[in-house]
Parts: C-alpha cells; structure tokens; sequence
C-alpha cells in the first residue's frame, strides 16, 4: 500500500496492528462496555463462505481488513478511534497498549507455525531475522522447537536473535547455510522463509531435510518463481507449504502468548511516535532501521 502496489480506494486510513480502548459500543453489544481495553484483529472474515465454515477465515472469498491487504480495505488504526466489529476485538486487561499492538502479527506467526506443523523437539532454520522473523524464533521456541537456527546477514538482528530464543545463527553472506547448517546440527525438519525472496525462499527449500517440511513466509513479488524438484519432494516426502495472515482462534491465541509474558516484545520495539512522527516510522522502515515502530496517535 505504502509503494502503491496494492490498490486501494483513496482517501483511506492504514494501521492494520493495534489495540486500544473502548469509548462506544453499538446497541446490541453485550459483551464489551466503554473504558475496556481491547487487542484488534483487522481481519473480517464473512463468516458464511466454505474456508469460513471449516475455520479457515484468513482465506475467506469476501475479507474485508481494517487498514490492511484484503479484497476489501476499510480505515484502519492510523487513528485517533477506528470503527470495530464486536468479533474482532479481544480483552486485554491490563496489559499495556505497546504489547497487545503485537496480537496481529503474533497471530500471523502463530497461524504458520500451525501450518507447518511443528512437532515438540524439531529442529528448525529461521531465513531472515527481521521483526517477523524474530517473532518466529519466539513463537517456535514457546512450541516446543527443539534447535533454532537464524540465517540472517545484519550483525545486530543476529544477536537479537540469540537474544530471544534461536540457539545458532549464522552470516550467509559469509559462509554458505546450505553446507554450515546441516553440519551443524544435522538433517533440518522445518525451514521457514521469513524474507519473501525467491532466493532464500529456494535457499529454505534446500535446507529442509527428507520428510521435513518449507514453510514461506515472507510475502513474494506476485510474479516471483523457484525451480523444484519434484522427486526430491516424492522420494524424501519433503512438504513446501505457506501461510496467509491470522484466524479469530490464532488471534486469541496470541494474545494470551502476550499475556503470559510468552513474547520478548520489548526488545523488538526500536522506536516510539505520535501519529506526526508516521512519516519518519515509514522512512526508517524504507532503510531498514530498527525493527518494530510503535505509534500512539492520541499523543
């Protein structure tokens, strides 16, 4: 959106990961009153088609998301109030604003850990240690992983890395992860792709060991191909498979992750604005500085 690669209806209103607090609610709504502290999921699923049905609404036919990508985009949080269905918000307590923001993409995470069925004691590759890549060591730790590795080239998102969770990481611009990471720790059960690159997503595939399984993460270019093997997969039963945005279940989920103190939040958050400091978070992003931005817009 940011880029203007994903076509919206302007004049809109972005912000997609937030929580915030109550101040109406609709005469029908029993279940929260004003002055509730709340986490919002931006994903509106229709409740009605088959992915719906069968607890699939992230791939619903009809979302619509609040500030976010989706077949229908509506304002979001880049706001002093947002408009919010009852589904979408969940109870916080008092579990400060800064970390309840995390719900969204935690939710993502938690939905492609889901999808790449992580079992107690696996050993996993972690592609990319940026702000989702580090929510992923965490989620995958908080799983039951039993070795972490982080291939990331940027030496201070390496140590953040060991700092919550991943056991090994390597530089691949220095050695080589496809020869380092099995010698290391052996055959790969769950590569994950945390970048979007065709590259490392190729780079992933080639580290997951036989009946292991590639997860993509990272969101592609819409014309990015890879070259695979189809016998590798048949003859080792490796799984390439991917993961899309969060459900209302893994939402919840996160959140309670969040409230257990199961998430270092605090040492991804880089940066704090008021909403006039929007334009600065958007630039640091462009150059990669920093990882998690907070914005409060009542400030």
């Amino acid at each position: 959106m940011y880029h203007g690669n994903l076509d919206v209806d302007l004049p809109m209103v972005p912000g997609h990961e937030s929580a915030g607090e109550v101040v109406a609610v609709g005469s029908d709504v029993d279940a929260y009153e004003v002055g509730d502290r709340v986490a919002i999921n931006p994903s509106v699923p229709c409740h009605e088609c088959r992915a719906c049905k069968a607890g699939r609404e992230n791939l619903c036919h009809d979302l619509t998301s609040l500030g976010g990508a989706a077949k229908h985009v509506i304002d979001g949080a880049f706001a002093e109030y947002a408009a919010v269905p009852v589904g979408n918000v969940e109870p916080i307590g008092d579990l400060e604003y800064r970390t309840a923001a995390f719900a969204e993409p935690l939710g993502c995470v938690i939905n492609g850990v889901d999808q790449a069925d992580l079992t107690s004691g696996e050993t996993v590759v972690v592609v990319g240690a940026g702000f989702i890549g580090l929510l992923l060591v965490q989620a995958l730790r908080a799983s039951g992983a039993g070795t972490i590795v982080v291939s990331e080239p940027v030496d201070e998102r390496r140590a953040v890395a060991e700092a919550v969770g991943a056991d090994h990481t390597i530089d691949p611009t220095v050695t080589d992860p496809t020869t380092v990471i099995p010698n290391l720790v052996g055959d790969v059960d769950i590569a994950v792709e945390a970048v979007g690159l065709p590259q490392t997503i190729a780079q992933a595939q080639s580290l997951t060991g036989p009946g292991g399984r590639t997860l993509i993460f990272g969101v592609p270019p819409t014309d990015a191909t890879i070259e695979l093997s189809p016998y590798e997969l048949f003859f080792e039963e490796r799984e390439l498979v991917a993961s899309y945005s969060l459900t209302p279940d893994t939402f919840a989920r996160a959140v309670r992750l969040l409230q257990n103190g199961r998430i270092d939040v605090d040492t991804l958050v880089t940066d704090e604005f008021g909403l006039a400091g929007l334009e600065t978070a958007f630039d640091q992003m462009e150059d990669n500085r920093g990882l998690k931005k907070i914005i409060y817009p009542t400030r």
